[in-house]
C-alpha cells in the first residue's frame, strides 16, 4: 500500500473571519515549497467571507461556525476546539480570526497556536493599530507573529517586520505595505515551527533552541 506523501506533511488548521489574504499567502508558500505542511482545513465564524472561497478554490475543506448561533463565548470556543482536534493539527494558525478566545481554549492549544498581529507589538495591541499609529504621528509601524496566550495580544513574540510611516500615509496606504510584509513574515514563522525550530516553553519562544530576548526581524525593503 502506498503512503500519501501530502498526509505525511505537517497539519495546520487555519482560522479566518475575513478575506484570507494571509490563508492565501500560506497557500502560496505551500505551493512554491517554501512552507512544507498542508492545510487540513480553514475554520471561518463568518459565512460571506472571500477566505472561504480561496480555500475551496485550493481543495481545502472548509467549516463555518457561526459564533453568534452560541449562547457564550466558552460554548463557542468549545464547539471550535472540537471541530479543530477532528483534524489532528500539528500547529493552529490564526489569520485574521476576529475573536477573543476564551483561557481554557487558549492553554489547550498552549505552543502550537499562532496569531499574526499587525503592530509592533507590545505596542497597539487590539483593534484599528494603523489609525491609532497615524493619530499618535508615530514614525514606525510594522506586524508581528506571535504565541498565543490567555493575554490579548500578548504572547511571546518570534519575528516582527517594520514599516516607516510616510508623511503621506493613510490608513489604507499603510495597511496595504504592513500587508505584503505579513505575507512574507508568517509562512516563515510557520516553517520555522513545522521544522521543529521554533518552540514555546514557559513564556519563552525558543528558537533553534536559543531564547528569544527580542523578535527575529524581516528587514523589509
Amino acid at each position: 500500500m502506498s503512503i500519501d506523501p501530502q498526509t505525511a506533511l505537517p497539519a495546520l488548521v487555519v482560522l479566518i473571519s475575513g478575506s484570507g489574504s494571509n490563508l492565501q499567502a500560506i497557500i502560496n508558500a505551500i505551493k512554491a515549497g517554501r512552507l512544507k505542511a498542508r492545510i487540513a482545513a480553514v475554520i471561518s465564524n463568518r459565512a460571506d467571507v472571500y477566505g472561504l472561497q480561496r480555500a475551496t478554490d485550493a481543495g481545502i475543506p472548509t467549516i463555518m461556525l457561526d459564533h453568534t448561533t452560541f449562547d457564550s463565548r466558552p460554548a463557542f470556543d468549545q464547539a471550535l476546539q472540537a471541530q479543530i482536534d477532528g483534524f489532528e493539527p500539528d500547529l493552529v494558525v490564526l489569520a485574521g480570526f476576529m475573536r477573543i478566545l476564551t483561557p481554557d481554549f487558549v492553554r489547550h492549544y498552549a505552543g502550537r497556536m499562532l496569531n499574526i498581529h499587525p503592530s509592533l507589538l507590545p505596542l497597539y495591541k487590539g483593534i484599528h493599530t494603523h489609525r491609532r499609529v497615524l493619530e499618535d504621528g508615530g514614525h514606525e509601524h510594522g506586524v508581528s507573529v506571535h504565541f498565543v496566550t490567555p493575554e490579548l495580544d500578548g504572547g511571546p513574540v518570534i519575528i516582527q517586520a517594520k514599516v516607516p510611516v510616510l508623511p503621506s500615509d493613510t490608513e489604507q496606504s499603510l495597511a496595504q505595505r504592513i500587508q505584503e510584509q505579513e505575507h512574507i513574515i508568517y509562512p516563515r514563522a510557520i516553517q520555522w515551527f513545522v521544522e521543529g525550530r521554533l518552540t514555546l516553553e514557559g513564556n519563552q519562544a525558543m528558537l533553534d533552541g536559543k531564547a528569544l530576548t527580542r523578535p527575529a526581524q524581516h528587514l523589509s525593503h
